[in-house]
């Protein structure tokens, strides 16, 4: 048995400063990811936590099963223009490798929990790094569905993971996807012509 968990607090102004100061803060506390009004991500407060097991034994503890996590990766992008230009290659490389542990083909997923900060520089490329891996050889009609929990409650930092983890477990649970809140053009830097739709 394992806890995944990730906590976020903002205890004293002078992160926010510093963000704002660099401009990579939304001016008016709205996260737009993906959106072409998009202007710089939010800070967020949060905690969470889930309990990890194993599914056989899971299921021999006759415990509730929300969600399966069938593989999972992580990287560096290497060399790149800084903390808020990501590197397509990157993305590119730890989604691939995210499937191919956990044996998924991806033309079985239907939905992606992106980090979707709402910047107009990071979106486009994530955007594109998920495209070229989820998008390959699927139809216009074979839809995408992207979203971001930053835009229902900020960028939780120390506990994003955490928290589009539990969202993506709790649209299963569910069978909906909550609403991408904020956005109404798409980023004139995505191409709208794919199967990728917020």
């Amino acid at each position: 048995i394992a806890l995944a968990a990730g906590v976020n607090m903002m205890l004293t102004p002078d992160l926010t400063v510093v963000f704002s100061r660099a401009r990579m803060m939304s001016p008016n506390g709205r996260c737009k990811a993906f959106d072409n009004d998009a202007d710089g991500y939010v800070r967020g407060e949060g905690c969470g936590v889930v309990v990890l097991k194993p599914l056989d034994r899971a299921r021999a503890d006759g415990d509730q099963v929300l969600a399966v996590v069938r593989g999972s990766a992580i990287n560096h992008g290497g060399r790149g223009n800084g903390l808020t230009a990501p590197t397509r290659r990157g993305q590119e490389a730890v989604i691939r490798t995210a499937l191919a542990n956990g044996g998924v083909d991806p033309a079985e997923v239907d939905f992606v929990e992106a980090h979707g900060t709402g910047t107009p520089l990071g979106d486009p490329i994530e955007m594109a790094a998920l495209a070229d891996v989820l998008a390959a050889g699927r139809s216009t009609e074979e839809a995408l569905w992207i979203g971001s929990i930053k835009t229902n409650i900020g960028h939780l930092e120390a506990a994003a993971g955490i928290a589009g983890m539990i969202k993506a477990t709790l649209a299963l649970k569910h069978k909906v996807v909550p609403r991408h809140l904020h956005f109404q053009t798409l980023n004139a830097d995505i191409p709208a012509d794919g199967p990728l739709r917020i």
